[in-house]
């Protein structure tokens, strides 16, 4: 038996369901009963109930793309804040290889860029790299910062909510899975941007999104809405962005 509905807000403590489901993210057992460890947002599928937190920090995992800001410079490494608990470093042995140069004439403090985490150690040392297609240093533009567990909603299924965003504005935008995300435009255009980006972080957890964030594209924009109605995409379509994340 399930004692609480799709999407319900819950807290630590409250009781799911009961042991004919399976216990997900977010969630632990206790007397053949499935309890929240967590203040979220329920999600199930199939028997498989899981808790997405409201808020948290990014956690960095070995292959993720993230855009990150240099702090500092050391003698062999920059360290970059990832929007996270656990610092980032870029070795200078991946930009230069065996060469010596000169950091700060490559990167500076300030500069913010693109990058793929190469390994996290036991203490949570995040070693970072630039090896891949479209990593490198931002130029110009603005940051947003996101929930980082909302970043499947911000790209959408096949990239569906992104893309409408860059369609609209015609911005770059860049998307890390640490939740920061990097728009580059007309000044106007990522001013609209950044407050669609916002709105969505803000609604994620609701459905009929993608219509709303349309309507608020046109508004900002002066744009007539369509006569034809749009077909309302599905609570797993909508949030399903993972598969856009390289």
């Amino acid at each position: 038996m399930i004692f609480i509905e799709d999407k319900q807000m819950v807290i630590p403590g409250d009781i799911l369901a009961d042991d004919e489901y399976h216990s997900g993210r977010g969630t632990f057992k206790e007397d053949s009963k499935i309890c929240s460890s967590l203040v979220g947002l329920v999600a199930v599928r199939d028997k498989k109930i899981s808790v997405i937190p409201l808020q948290s920090k990014y956690i960095p995992k070995r292959g993720d793309v993230v855009i990150g800001e240099i702090t500092d410079i050391r003698f062999s490494m920059w360290n970059l804040d990832i929007n996270s608990p656990y610092s980032g470093i870029l070795p200078a042995s991946d930009v230069f290889g065996k060469e010596k140069r000169e950091l700060n004439k490559t990167f500076n403090v300030g500069d913010v860029l693109f990058l793929r985490v190469v390994d996290v150690d036991e203490v949570k040392k995040v070693k970072l790299g630039l090896k891949g297609r479209g990593l490198g240093k931002f130029r110009n533009g603005i940051l947003i910062y996101i929930t980082p567990t909302k970043v499947p909603r911000l790209i959408g299924k096949k990239g569906s909510m992104i893309n409408m965003i860059k369609d609209e504005t015609k911005c770059e935008v860049v998307v890390g899975q640490n939740g920061v995300v990097w728009v580059k435009g007309d000044p106007s255009m990522e001013r609209v941007a950044e407050k669609v980006i916002n709105m969505i972080e803000e609604q994620a957890h609701t459905s009929g999104l993608t219509d709303r964030v349309r309507n608020m594209l046109y508004e900002l924009l002066g744009k007539e809405k369509p006569d034809i109605e749009q077909k309302e995409e599905t609570d797993e379509e909508e949030e399903n962005g993972e598969d856009l994340i390289q």
